[in-house]
């Protein structure tokens, strides 16, 4: 089994199939990770369960078996084999459901593990859902998924209406700490789609993935493994430089480099100067690694090794900001910024995008970190989300 026990908003359909007859004809918005306790896809089950009224299947980024790599590597549309059942693909030509992708039904069914970071674009796939299903007048289901990272802790600032992209279209924290049903609630207040959440059986929000899971299922291809998920809400910010994230590697966001470090234990003890390693739940190992493709493919590259000692310390927003502080001041006149285009954005910095302000690139440069943008807009957060709470809990930065 994926989950110690059944709690997952598809599972609950399993046991009680009468809650789909409300959904009349649908679509469902799913992938390769939209799987059962019991490692059944989501979309075999619908097939099995409701026959006649599964229609067609939507697909995010990286495309529904998750095997295009990287940003702006679009999908296509084809037709599931096995299921007779056309795949259109909301990362192709278009983002948001075309009115032709959603003639003849009813609802729209969305079953979609995201990973509790703003930048993730699954999130915003979902948004595009309800945007069309207001639009076309059509009924959005949303089966809860639990967020890997819980449900209590947040980090990091809010967006900016400056930096709003497909990576960030609504203003929420790095690190948000909802599921993705509570996802639904929050952006739906803005969009005011007819919305319904098949909450999940039981979920406890102290809990992170690891400790309910017996697997994770990798949601895109540089997501392999739990330590990457906890990581990316921090450095998935590398994105937007010219350091190596540890794509092209075993270890993507665990590993962070570039070949001009030539002094990883220098750039390590330069971090602890700023940042208290001892109790940050991470150990930093010194190294040089190679990815095999993406940035710095093929050249050995001096960087960190980011190991997870104590998943529920780590803090991997702050730990991101001040490793990114150390490894400009190491790089010195070799570090860059990534240029765009990013997440077709072509006129951005890819890092004001990331971290959520056109002021970021310039505010990561002054002699300290300013407490008051770095968490810009999280008391306001936490009021409006705690509005879109289906489980209760308090949540904090």
């Amino acid at each position: 089994m994926l989950f110690k026990e059944s709690i997952l908003g598809v599972d609950r359909v399993i046991e009680d199939s009468s809650i789909c007859r409300s959904w009349g004809k649908f679509t469902l918005l799913s992938n390769q990770a939209s799987l059962s306790s019991n490692l059944l896809y989501t979309r075999e089950v619908l097939k099995k369960i409701s026959p006649e009224n599964f229609v067609s299947i939507l697909s995010p980024q990286h495309g529904f078996w998750g095997e295009q790599q990287d940003n702006m590597i679009e999908s296509p549309h084809y037709i599931d084999k096995k299921l007779e059942l056309p795949v259109h693909s909301l990362y192709s030509e278009v983002r948001e459901p075309k009115e032709s992708m959603l003639q003849g039904i009813d609802s729209i069914v969305i079953d979609l593990q995201i990973v509790g970071c703003r930048v993730y674009t699954y999130k915003y796939t979902l948004a595009n859902c309800l945007k069309a299903a207001k639009k076309y007048n059509k009924k959005v289901i949303v089966l809860d998924r639990p967020n890997p990272l819980g449900g209590e802790t947040v980090e990091g600032r809010c967006l900016s209406p400056d930096a709003v992209s497909f990576v960030g279209m609504f203003s929420i924290p790095m690190r948000h700490a909802l599921t993705v049903g509570e996802v639904a609630k929050l952006f739906n207040e803005e969009i005011g789609a007819e919305l319904e959440v098949v909450a999940l059986s039981s979920w406890d929000p102290k809990s992170y993935w690891s400790e309910n899971f017996n697997h994770w299922i990798y949601t895109s291809p540089n997501l392999p493994n739990f330590s990457s998920v906890l990581l990316y809400p921090g450095m998935v910010l590398f994105e937007g430089t010219n350091l190596s994230e540890g794509r092209g590697t075993s270890l993507p966001f665990q590993l962070i480099g570039a070949p001009y470090i030539s002094d990883p234990e220098g750039l390590i003890k330069d971090v602890s100067q700023n940042f208290h390693l001892g109790d940050s739940g991470v150990i930093l190992r010194p190294v040089f690694f190679q990815p095999s493709s993406g940035k710095w493919g093929g050249e050995s590259c001096g960087g960190v090794h980011i190991l997870v000692s104590k998943m529920k310390k780590v803090r991997s927003y702050s730990l991101a900001l001040n490793l990114l502080r150390s490894f400009i001041k190491f790089g010195g006149d070799f570090f860059k910024w990534k240029e765009p285009p990013y997440e077709y954005d072509y006129k951005s910095l890819p890092i004001n995008l990331i971290l959520g302000s056109q002021e970021a690139d310039r505010s990561i440069l002054k002699p300290d970190l300013d407490e008051k943008f770095w968490k810009w807009g999280i008391e306001a957060y936490l009021s409006k989300a705690s509005r879109a709470l289906v489980y209760d809990r308090e949540m904090k930065n």
